[in-house]
């Protein structure tokens, strides 16, 4: 295998989360948004969609949730 075949370097570019435990590779064309920088450094953030208010949690574990 080459460089041009090689299939690891056929992939999207890849991003390190703040804490560089997790790796994150975005979808191809999708945008990317640091959950740490959506809460802006706390632990939650209010997403509007259609008229509707979402709250973004980060929790102890590091995992997100959603809630309507």
């Amino acid at each position: 295998m080459n460089m041009r075949t090689d299939p690891m370097r056929l992939q999207a570019p890849v991003a390190r989360s703040a804490t560089a435990r997790t790796v994150i590779v975005p979808t191809e064309g999708a945008p990317l948004h640091d959950a740490r920088a959506l809460t802006k450094g706390g632990v939650q953030a209010r997403i509007a969609l259609d008229g509707q208010v979402y709250a973004l949690r980060i929790t102890r574990a590091g995992k997100l949730i959603l809630t309507k």
